[in-house]
Order: structure tokens, then C-alpha cells, then sequence
């Protein structure tokens, strides 16, 4: 299924500067997509007239990309799942635990890619940041190409999570991770895995479990949730990774903060979504 999408880029220039210069060096398109544009049928105009990457593009100039999306997925609008933020290029959902991101061979139809599908029925899915099924919070999906390309890897997050024990006032955690050799789900810290730093602050305790807030220096599958287990504190619910199932029944963790660059406007954003009354209801448990 094909679907045809457009976005508006109006000029704002000292000087005038080529297509190609004031795509990617001066909007962040890249040179792939760049591409694509040029061998979709008007893909690229200026003014309402079609222009080649040598063009020179003027102060004023309004430039159109078209965009040729040709991914599908079965609409579901009875999810539930509240945007937490949204404008032309970008949807914020505070998507609830036991939500996958995507279909699988066991999910289909109740995915966030679902309820987006429904919202949006000419725009294709494109998640810049992902969680797992059980974790709940903030889930950034970009509207188009141009927004997924600005937006990957220049999203602050802030992670709150339950975990046994009376942790530190603030520490770091500093291991390598890797996939266990036996599995391709499990992660383990071992010398030989990448590079992984999590940086924590205690917020609350009950003197048996604790609330953290969490913020990644790095990336990696299951991390926070691997390196509060190496620590000898795994979060609440999270039986993969050596936590129990007494308090609540998931993985007692939740992307609660995100900022970022608005791609059209240039605005920070800050978005919240509050913790769930699970994970507060698992930190005083007594």
C-alpha cells in the first residue's frame, strides 16, 4: 500500500544555497533520503515547480518533499493509549504495559503500531524510540521521514524504576554488556559486551524496595534492567532478571520524562507522563 505524504519547508536564507546543501546540511535530510525524493514523482518542488539538487533554493523559496510510504498496519482504535504530546511532525504516546511496539506472530492487532494506524491512517509507524512490552511511558513516533531522521538519537529520556533493596542516594553504574551466549533475548554484563552506563538517583524507599530515576549514558537492550541486577537490586516484577512477582506483575519500569527539538520549529519540547499506580503501589508495599 502506497500513501503519498508531504511536508512544507519554507527558506529562511542569508544567501542563497543549493537543494542539496539546504536539505541536508541545513534541514538534517539525508543523502538516502534525499534519493528516494528525487525518484518519486514530484518529489522535490520550489515554489510549486519542480527542482533538481544543483538548484539554487533563496530566501522565501517554499520546498515540498513527497514522501512515498509503502508499509501497512491493521488499524485498532479500541486501544487506549493517551498522546501525551502531539504537532505535525511528531506523537508522543504514554503507551501502558503489555503493549508491544510492534506486531509479532503473537501479537497482532494490539500493538501501539495498531493504535497509531487508527489515529493515523495515512502515516507509516515509525518509532524513534522503543520499550518493551512491559515497560510503560513515553514513546516517540515521528510522522514522516524528515522528523524519524532528526529526532533518532537526539531524545532525552528519564526512566523511574522499582527495585528491591535500599539502593544509594545516586551512583553509576558502569558494565559492559552482552548477549548471553545461550540466548537471543537474555543480556549479562561481561567484560567482552559493549560499553553501558546508567546513571541513578534513590527518590523513595520503604526500607525493602526503592524508587530510582534513571538516566542512560548509553543505550543497550535490558539495560537498566541488567544493571540493576548486576548491583544486586533487579527492579520489582522483573523474573528474567532475578526480581520477584510479590509486588507487581511486570517489570516495575517507566520512561517518565522526554525532551526534544521540535524538527520544524526548532522548539524544546519537554513531555511527562506520570508513574503508574502499580509501580507507586509497589514502592510501600508494607
Amino acid at each position: 500500500m502506497n500513501i503519498i505524504k508531504e511536508l512544507t519547508l519554507k527558506a529562511e536564507l542569508g544567501n542563497p544555497v543549493t537543494l542539496q546543501n539546504f536539505l541536508t546540511e541545513k534541514n538534517g535530510v539525508s543523502r538516502r533520503l534525499l534519493t528516494k525524493l528525487k525518484r518519486t514523482d514530484g518529489g522535490i518542488t520550489r515554489n510549486g515547480v519542480l527542482i533538481r539538487s544543483i538548484d539554487m533554493v533563496e530566501n522565501g523559496d517554499v520546498i515540498v518533499l513527497r514522501f512515498e510510504d509503502d508499509s501497512f498496519l491493521e488499524p485498532n482504535n479500541a486501544l487506549n493509549v493517551p498522546i501525551a504530546y502531539e504537532s505535525d511532525s511528531v506523537a508522543v504516546f504514554n503507551k501502558p504495559s503489555g503493549m508491544p511496539m510492534h506486531p509479532s506472530i503473537k501479537h497482532q492487532g494490539d500493538t501501539l503500531g495498531n493504535k497509531f494506524a487508527a489515529l493515523y491512517p495515512d502515516l507509516t509507524f515509525r518509532a524513534v524510540n522503543r520499550l518493551d512490552r512491559d515497560t510503560s511511558g513515553l514513546c516517540v513516533i515521528a510522522k514522516n521521514a524528515f522528523a524519524a531522521k532528526l529526532l533518532q538519537g537526539h531524545c532525552e529520556k528519564v526512566y523511574y524504576a522499582a527495585v528491591s533493596g535500599v539502593i544509594p542516594e545516586s551512583g553509576t553504574i558502569d558494565a559492559p554488556i552482552a548477549r548471553e551466549r545461550e540466548s537471543i533475548i537474555l543480556r549479562c554484563v561481561r567484560e567482552d559486551g559493549q560499553n553501558a552506563v546508567t546513571h541513578y538517583t534513590r527518590i523513595d524507599t520503604d526500607g525493602e524496595r526503592s524508587l530510582a530515576e534513571i538516566h542512560l549514558e548509553t543505550g543497550r537492550t535490558h539495560q537498566i534492567r541488567v544493571h540493576f541486577a548486576h548491583i544486586g537490586h533487579p527492579l520489582e516484577g522483573d523474573d528474567m532478571y532475578g526480581g520477584t512477582l510479590e509486588n507487581i506483575a511486570r517489570q516495575a519500569l517507566h520512561c517518565g520524562k522526554m525532551s526534544f527539538t521540535e524538527p520544524l520549529t526548532g522548539e524544546i519540547v519537554h513531555v511527562n507522563a506520570e508513574l503508574p499506580d502499580d509501580i507507586k503501589a509497589c514502592i510501600h508495599k508494607k
